[in-house]
């Protein structure tokens, strides 16, 4: 008999399986789930098994701490494995979508025509393909770094969360943000090109090199933010008038900008603030870096936010330009 945890997860796993097939993101018996029981221990689904109509035998537990190659270990475990060493995931999903996978084989990034699918997907990791099974799963770990969803170009997609409905919402989200690129290009053929050319423009302008989160670092962002005309036209038409924090974990450091109409009017150093954004260094060193979206990385917990995002998304246009000026400013 299988009580506790275990049978949770397995009722989970079985149910997540039943989703991905009602919506059509799997087919046959691509694709496999696990979700993991203890810090060394995963349960998987067995290779072979369809992950519509799942049984609790078509589910196994698997060691991450080992290398196992035993029967019915899906050929996918190398990956799975390595998801859960790497992060504190709980949950992976990797399946096949069609229509996914079929845009992703003719453009190499998602152009996102809705708010939504740039405030919850941002820029999608695609991560090349040349076998029919993963075998190089660290491209897909580093891929994982800058967001919880990647695609594996030619042959699907592998989603981390929490939780199983989290992963299925992203994976849900980037099938919808391909249906409304699909269809737009009926309307329009060039729907999609020079998409958010406005916010990156002009992005080319030389800069010294800073360390990271110094005085210095900062206020040459200010500076930059201060000068340009995109965000002083769209903080004065959008009212931008807040105060915003950023902060390094475990570090004193932290740096409140005082926003009137778009305007940066003072740097300060507290904490007074009704919005905080705050995460570990590395995942500051990659937004810095350009190879996160702040946005994305909050609504999917790699970084925290003290304050109501609902309130803060009502300035996405001019931040999402702030944060292509955070990039703009190099670190050594």
């Amino acid at each position: 008999m299988i009580f506790g945890k275990e049978k949770e997860l397995k009722s989970q796993i079985i149910s997540i399986g039943k989703k991905l097939a009602d919506l059509r993101l799997v087919t046959a018996t691509a694709g496999n789930l696990s979700a993991r029981l203890n810090e060394d221990t995963i349960l998987i689904t067995a290779t072979g098994t369809s992950l519509g109509g799942l049984k609790e035998d078509d589910i196994i537990k698997a060691d991450i701490t080992k290398e196992e190659t035993r029967a019915r270990l899906s050929t996918e475990f190398p990956l799975h494995r390595l998801i859960y060493q790497s992060f504190p995931a709980q949950t992976v999903i990797h399946c096949h979508p069609p229509l996914i996978n079929g845009y992703f084989a003719v453009y190499a990034e998602l152009k996102t025509l809705t708010f939504e699918s740039k405030l919850y997907l941002g820029n999608v990791p695609v991560v090349p393909q040349e076998t029919p099974s993963i075998t190089k799963p660290q491209a897909v770990i580093e891929a994982l770094k800058t967001n919880n969803l990647v695609v594996i170009k030619n042959h699907g997609v592998v989603a981390m969360a929490d939780e199983f409905k989290k992963g299925l919402d992203l994976i849900g989200t980037l099938e919808e943000a391909v249906k409304v690129a699909a269809t737009a290009r009926l309307f329009d053929k060039g729907a999609l090109d020079g998409l958010d050319a406005a916010l990156k423009e002009d992005l080319t302008r030389k800069t010294d090199m800073y360390p990271m989160f110094s005085r210095e670092h900062i206020q040459a962002i200010v500076e930059l933010v201060n000068h340009d005309e995109f965000i002083a036209k769209k903080g004065q038409e959008m009212g931008l008038t807040l105060k915003l924090a950023i902060k390094i974990d475990g570090d004193n450091r932290i740096y409140k900008f005082n926003f009137e109409k778009g305007r940066i009017t003072a740097l300060e150093f507290d904490e007074d603030a009704p919005f905080i954004i705050c995460a570990p260094a590395d995942v500051w060193e990659m937004v810095f870096l350009g190879k996160l979206d702040p946005f994305v990385a909050t609504t999917q917990g790699k970084m925290k936010l003290k304050g109501d995002l609902g309130k803060l998304s009502r300035w996405y246009v001019p931040f999402s330009r702030l944060f292509e000026l955070f990039k703009a400013v190099k670190i050594k």
